[in-house]
């Protein structure tokens, strides 16, 4: 019966999510009965008129049941919390061989690009039992993904990156929703997830059209936004090396220390004079209003692509990129397949091609 008033549950975070929300339910009655039958028994036994003894409690019987039932009610708490906690910090641990995919929310649509270029609106082809991260961010308000039947819900905001991640437990076509209130057409911004066996899923991303990952688009926008000029090897402008410095520590003016990673990448970008790499000059440009968010994706997962090691520089355009997604399109789809040889020849990179 319980069940039945539930949504589908189609992957591993809605089974333990459903987990809690019965748990909680279930305790939250037993208390609720507790309360009810103590207040039910007290009201008749201790009437009035009736000849019940109405003396105090020895003290030590008082104080017993006063530390008993708070120590119960405080651990009852700890372990909801930490229940639920670990549920929550569950949603930001990523497995390493999690499919990436990215999600770009805007009035009033879901775009999608995984990292072989493949684009959707308003969909999302995703293989069954295999993790799927989703990095997300918006063009312009504040919207919520949100897909019932994985009870996945997460802010999409602009400006910002947001992650998370999911792993189907069943093939089929489950709502997405956006939850945020986003604009007149809000109710409108509606999609789907296409949860497929991983073979009728390569299948499907070898049909898609041919086109650059993105750490080959943001490879070509690296050269064509001028990033190059200052930061390719032999530049004229003393610029810091991009190559290998992935997650790894950033020494800041002021003895101060940052993480490379997509936060900062997007402020170096967009505020480039707040945190200045230790001896190099403030003169980079704002892109503010120059590179849109799906742009800067692309070049944080070129970035991302260079590795996270000291790497030899090469020229660009030229092999290789150490990206994440081997081969092209072609030869990538079968990939997905769980267990199927991959050769790491990354394609070189292509024309542009708008979303």
């Amino acid at each position: 019966m319980f069940g039945r008033l539930m949504p589908e549950t189609a992957s591993l975070q809605a089974v333990l999510t459903d987990r809690i929300f019965l748990g909680l339910t279930i305790a939250s009655v037993l208390i609720l009965g507790l309360v009810i039958g103590l207040l039910l028994v007290f009201s008749i036994r201790f009437r009035r008129g009736s000849t019940v003894n109405r003396h105090p409690l020895p003290e030590i019987v008082s104080r017993e049941f006063e530390i008993g039932w708070t120590v119960a009610t405080i651990f009852l708490f700890v372990f909801i919390f930490w229940w639920a906690a670990s549920a929550e910090i569950g949603a930001y641990s990523v497995p390493p061989n999690a499919i990436e995919i990215h999600v770009v929310a805007k009035q009033w649509m879901w775009k999608t690009q995984a990292s072989n270029g493949a684009r959707e609106i308003n969909e999302l082809h995703v293989p069954v039992n295999r993790p799927v991260k989703l990095i997300m961010t918006s063009q312009d308000v504040i919207h919520s993904f949100f897909v019932p039947a994985f009870r996945l819900k997460r802010d999409v905001l602009p400006d910002q990156q947001t992650e998370t991640w999911f792993q189907a437990t069943k093939t089929g076509t489950f709502h997405l929703l956006c939850t945020e209130y986003c604009g007149t057409d809000h109710a409108r911004m509606l999609g789907r997830v296409i949860v497929m066996e991983p073979e009728a899923y390569a299948r499907w991303l070898s049909a898609q059209p041919e086109g650059d990952d993105l750490a080959h688009q943001g490879e070509r926008l690296f050269s064509e936004r001028g990033c190059a000029g200052c930061h390719a090897p032999g530049s004229a402008v003393h610029a810091p090396s991009l190559a290998g410095i992935w997650e790894r520590p950033v020494p800041l003016e002021g003895g101060r220390f940052a993480t490379a990673d997509a936060g900062y990448i997007r402020d170096s970008i967009l505020q480039p004079s707040r945190d200045v790499v230790a001896g190099y000059a403030p003169v980079m440009p704002s892109y503010a209003g120059l590179l849109d968010d799906g742009e800067i994706q692309a070049i944080t997962a070129y970035l991302r692509a260079l590795g996270s090691e000291p790497a030899v520089v090469r020229e660009l355009g030229t092999p290789e990129v150490r990206s994440n997604v081997p081969g092209g399109v072609r030869e990538r789809s079968p990939a997905m397949v769980p267990g199927a040889p991959v050769l790491d020849s990354p394609a070189p990179a292509g024309p542009g091609v708008r979303p």
